[in-house]
């Protein structure tokens, strides 16, 4: 299995064939029509929980023919001849079969097959009593175990830089937001102290093996959708903290970590509409693909176009339905040209790249842009050495952009919590505008790296500056307010506003100065400590900064 590229495999695992059935293969059968008799478009709950419906009506969504079940009649008349039918997709409009190359023949001549619609997904198939041979499906494997100093015991670094401890002040967990994990197993996350709490407060709301539907469970074949799930989810102080410990979780297993083939794709599109069915807000998806055990399978660089891929098709419909899917940029370095993976180069959704913790792009992370020229990665976080969960007995540092995108669906969620009347569009907004490069954003690091406060404050900070506006200094920041300094403009007089983290003025002035060479001076000594923003205003040119008193 040379070459198989997937962000499980970032420690450079090399994973064993699984045992599969030999000459029937799994293939995608699309239908050209979507007849019902049992289900209609004025009916949602028929087919779709209350939550999803909410979600679509405050996202100004229309209930549509994708929403509604494949045909029954299609299915019933494709499974008479096949081997067997693993699901369906209503997405795609189409089922997954178990075949033989003769049975396959005669799909084709069913009148509802779409022209050209049956896709070899698969080499072989998985049987209820088929065993995974490679060790990474038994045995509870390290990703990348690369220090136990001190410093990289402590995880504050990866939430501050992002702003989880603001966040937690707020009072923001995630609570009452609905994230789904979709990895490959989750080994072990039912024995870590960390998430005990998931368990006994009942905030795993659902789980689902797309891979072995006929599994014990998804706590199951190994431990990188354990970490991914430790950075979102865990609680505990003298390990770790994540950001979005009172999140509702829904963890689907869609990698098959033994091969690579694309109806992993199709088991993510299925998840995304299960998840999507239970209402889920968020995906959190730390997967990506390009290159396959098929070569004929693989996708081109001219293919991560947002369009073309499965996979990416599904996070485009996941996010037109108002959920926030958060995706892994990659892991295949900086290249020439784009090296991000598939769903990552969607539109609508958060691409995620690593830093490290010098804060500049770590050596692997997947760059930019997509091949119709949009920016990618979306936004970057703390991706080497990343303090996880992997083991019941302690936490290890691991790195890949699989582990600086949770961190960010962390803060998406205490963000959606603290703002639900926010739409799915406002939140990535506001994210990407908190980014310490949004001003400037490039195919190494997007928007930069997000900041909690700036983003949740940042309907307080939405105000278009004149891009004539001179550049703004303002120091010491943090203040104690006795002494404020303000570099600003080009006239010796302008408009001070200071507002408090709800909109509130707390104080207005004119500031005058002899010359603009110099700064202004501002007291605000008696202003109770905290988070504000500073608002300048110059003729028609307005600016408005964030600064702490302390």
């Amino acid at each position: 299995m040379d070459n198989i590229r997937k962000f499980i495999a970032a420690a450079g695992l090399i994973i064993l064939s699984a045992a599969a059935v030999k000459g029937q293969d799994r293939y995608a059968v699309h239908y050209k029509y979507k007849p019902q008799e049992t289900y209609q478009l004025d009916a949602p709950s028929a087919f779709l929980s209350q939550k999803a419906i909410t979600r679509r009506e405050h996202h100004e969504v229309v209930v549509d023919s994708t929403d509604l079940p494949v045909s029954q009649k299609y299915i019933d008349a494709v499974k008479d001849i096949v081997i067997n039918v693993q699901y369906n997709s209503k997405w795609m409009n189409a089922s997954i079969v178990v075949a033989t190359d003769e049975q396959i023949a005669a799909i084709k001549k069913l009148p509802f097959i779409e022209e050209d619609g049956i896709e070899l997904i698969a080499k072989g198939f998985y049987t209820d009593d088929s065993e995974q041979r490679s060790n990474i499906l038994s045995q509870p494997i390290s990703i990348r175990l690369l220090s136990k100093t001190k410093d990289e015991e402590d995880y504050a670094f990866q939430n501050n830089l992002i702003g989880i401890p603001d966040m937690h002040a707020e009072q923001l967990t995630g609570k009452g937001v609905t994230i789904a994990v979709f990895d490959g197993g989750f080994l072990n996350a039912d024995k870590i102290a960390g998430m005990k709490h998931l368990f006994d407060n009942n905030q795993i709301i659902a789980t689902r093996d797309f891979v072995m539907p006929w599994s014990a469970g998804v706590f199951r074949s190994e431990t990188h959708g354990t970490a991914a799930l430790s950075l979102i989810a865990s609680n505990d102080p003298s390990t770790l903290v994540a950001g979005a410990y009172d999140a509702n979780y829904v963890l689907c297993i869609t990698e098959d970590v033994a091969s690579e083939y694309r109806i992993e794709e199709y088991n993510w599109v299925r998840a995304a509409e299960f998840a999507d069915s239970l209402g889920v807000d968020i995906i959190s998806s730390s997967l990506g693909y390009v290159t396959f055990n098929e070569s004929s399978m693989n996708y081109s660089k001219s293919d991560l176009d947002g369009k073309t891929a499965i996979i990416t098709q599904g996070a485009v419909m996941a996010s037109d339905r108002g959920i926030l899917v958060v995706n892994s940029a990659g892991n295949e370095g900086s290249g020439s040209a784009t090296t991000i993976s598939a769903p990552a180069d969607a539109a609508g959704i958060l691409s995620v790249g690593a830093v490290s913790k010098d804060l500049t792009k770590a050596s692997f992370s997947s760059v930019g842009p997509t091949a119709d020229g949009r920016i990618k990665p979306d936004v970057v976080a703390l991706g080497r050495q990343v303090r996880l969960w992997q083991s019941p007995n302690a936490t290890s540092t691991a790195s890949g952009t699989s582990f600086s995108a949770p961190q960010i669906t962390a803060l998406a969620a205490g963000l959606w919590q603290g703002r639900p009347e926010w739409t799915k569009d406002q939140l990535i907004h506001y994210i990407l505008q908190s980014g310490s490069q949004f001003k400037d954003p490039d195919s190494q690091l997007g928007y930069g790296i997000p900041d909690f406060e700036l983003a949740y404050y940042g309907e307080i900070l939405d105000v278009v500056a004149r891009p004539e506006v001179a550049n703004t200094k303002i120091y010491p920041n943090p203040t104690d307010g006795k002494e404020l300094f303000i570099q600003f403009g080009s006239e010796e007089a302008c408009e001070f506003t200071l507002i408090n983290k709800n909109g509130q003025v707390i104080n207005q002035d004119k500031l005058e100065r002899v010359s603009n060479d110099v700064p202004y001076e501002v007291e605000i000594s008696k202003i109770n400590s905290g988070f504000y923003i500073v608002q300048l205003m110059e003729g028609l040119n307005i600016e408005r900064h964030k600064i702490i008193i302390q």
